[in-house]
């Protein structure tokens, strides 16, 4: 317990440190990103939304707007795709860079979110959420997470909260540094690179965390 909570601490050090290098870094890009948002459609440079945080608490999220005005009004559990029409044209870009999520720095220093963890969904999931699914909401949700670089949007709604629940679980520092590692590769070559390419096999995880209650209800 006292060892997660150390590396609890480290990961907290580490999302402020990357995140004020990148805000500085990243801000002539920033700028450039800013000016092609507004001189390709109308509508505001950044896209904010509530979205359930850390034990359910609401918090917004910010992102460079990538998406037409009035778009985040859609069905629920609805998927944007790649070729979706809803995307503008410099928004295609955006996403498949994931520069859209870079905003998202701001969130991580003011302790809303973190590099790594599940991510942030829109408050009406909370509605379908079962107390396994729930478990999810016991980290910061994060830019990037296992589910992201497992394939994403080509797994299940049901796989990718396994996989968020999979994470809080087995959480350690080492695994977000492969899942900081792999979505590097992601941003590179795309999501569709790691379908099937999984860096944990959760179903193993899930069955050994089964086995070990059944051997403490016997005793």
């Amino acid at each position: 317990m006292e060892d997660k909570k150390i590396q609890k601490l480290i990961k907290r050090l580490f999302d402020i440190v990357v995140s004020l290098i990148v805000l500085i870094l990243f801000l002539p890009i920033w700028i450039i990103v800013a000016i092609l948002i507004r001189t390709t459609s109308t509508g505001p440079v950044f896209f904010l939304q509530e979205r359930p945080g850390l034990n359910k608490k609401i918090f917004k999220v910010y992102k460079f707007r990538t998406m037409r005005p009035g778009s985040e009004k859609m069905v629920k559990g609805q998927e944007v795709m790649k070729d979706d029409d809803r995307i503008t044209s410099i928004g295609k870009f955006l996403r498949r860079s994931k520069i859209d999520e870079i905003p998202q720095v701001m969130n991580v220093l003011k302790g809303e979110m973190s590099l790594v963890g599940p991510r942030p969904e829109r408050i009406a999931s909370l509605a379908d959420y079962t107390d396994v699914i729930s478990k999810r909401l016991n980290m910061n949700p994060g830019m990037t997470g296992l589910a992201q670089v497992s394939g994403n949007v080509y797994l299940s709604l049901e796989d990718r909260y396994m996989f968020d629940v999979y994470y809080v679980e087995h959480y350690s520092l080492c695994l977000d540094l492969k899942i900081i590692l792999r979505t590097v590769g992601v941003v590179l070559f795309g999501e569709d690179r790691y379908v099937n390419k999984c860096l944990v096999d959760i179903n193993q995880g899930f069955a050994k965390e089964a086995t070990a209650q059944e051997e403490n209800i016997s005793k």
